[in-house]
């Protein structure tokens, strides 16, 4: 029988984290042991962590005295895995039924994939849910090599992080997440899974996501997103020159050039809404990261926009959505 180590980290989430860790030992198939580490929550993180390892013998609680920060607790949760495989699981998500046992099926029938990843449910601050299908595939799932995947993920991280499922041998291989990227050490994760391995994708939902205004990853959508395009580019860099010799260059132009596009696409927008500063920024990044990136579809819609003016533009774009 399989096993899975899963490392629930836990920040002012108190409320989230029961739901979490009930999902993963509910889980049919593998083994599981479940991971809590609170990391100094003001919350009553620590009553509900106490509980669920009094009560169950598969959950380890550890409770940092002061907080340490998320990437430093991950990788204190990666460190302690020694199952087949790990799932790093936040306490506001929550595993679907069936999920562990899909993961592992397809990584045990393919020793050659690195991590499993899937579809999505996202759970949003409303109530209302939507689907996230980052991959297409005609089959239940998929397995894409390792380049395959890179040209894929571009300069985008598609990769739903409550749905990876890791060869903890692979994990650790390639060591932990990476103190210089706190919001886009995921991304930079992946990409250097993927240089290990081939990637599995499953079509089934693996589990639900929840959007609320607490999410750690709205502090770089502000300006635009020009936070978060700043970071994907440093975990880009950092990725692209740790596997300089092992990655075709080829890849490195096309993430650039996508990451680009995105900035692009996000400034037109900062440009229709009167938000020139983030305009302005965004364009300076886009040109700076990948200067290629001028001549693409998503430049050329924003000229277009712009040689129109806001107020002609405004009329053209009503026009159309009647």
């Amino acid at each position: 029988m399989s096993s899975v180590d899963v490392i629930v980290p836990c920040y002012r989430y108190g409320h989230f984290l029961k739901e979490c860790v009930d999902s993963v030992l509910a889980q049919s198939g593998p083994s599981v042991r479940v991971l809590i580490i609170d990391d100094a929550s003001p919350d009553n993180t620590r009553e509900v962590a106490t509980q669920l390892a009094r009560h169950e013998s598969r959950v380890t609680f550890l409770r940092h005295t002061s907080n340490k920060g998320h990437i430093a607790t991950y990788n204190e949760g990666l460190e302690w895995a020694a199952a087949d495989y790990l799932l790093l699981l936040s306490a506001d998500d929550y595993l679907l039924p069936g999920a562990l046992s899909r993961a592992a099926a397809l990584m045990n029938a393919h020793l050659e994939v690195s991590f499993t990843f899937g579809a999505a449910a996202i759970l949003h601050s409303d109530g209302s849910t939507s689907l996230d299908l980052t991959l297409r595939c005609s089959g239940a799932s998929t397995i894409l090599k390792g380049h395959k995947f890179l040209a894929r993920m571009g300069g985008r991280n598609v990769v739903t992080t409550p749905t990876a499922v890791v060869r903890t041998k692979i994990q650790k291989q390639v060591g932990g997440y990476c103190f210089e990227l706190p919001h886009a050490g995921d991304l930079e994760m992946w990409l250097r899974l993927a240089a290990h391995g081939s990637v599995g994708y499953i079509k089934t939902p693996q589990a639900v996501r929840r959007r609320h205004p607490t999410n750690m990853c709205l502090a770089y959508t502000a300006n635009g997103g020009l936070g978060d395009c700043e970071q994907r580019e440093a975990a880009l860099h950092s990725f692209f020159s740790r596997y300089r010799d092992q990655i075709p260059r080829r890849l490195r132009r096309r993430a650039a050039y996508q990451l680009s596009c995105d900035a692009i696409d996000n400034a037109s927008a900062a440009w229709e809404e009167g938000r020139m500063r983030d305009f302005e920024q965004l364009i300076d990044f886009a040109i700076r990261n990948c200067p290629e990136a001028t001549q693409s579809l998503q430049w050329a819609k924003l000229s277009l926009k712009r040689s129109l003016g806001v107020p002609i533009y405004g009329r053209l774009r009503s026009l159309l959505g009647r």
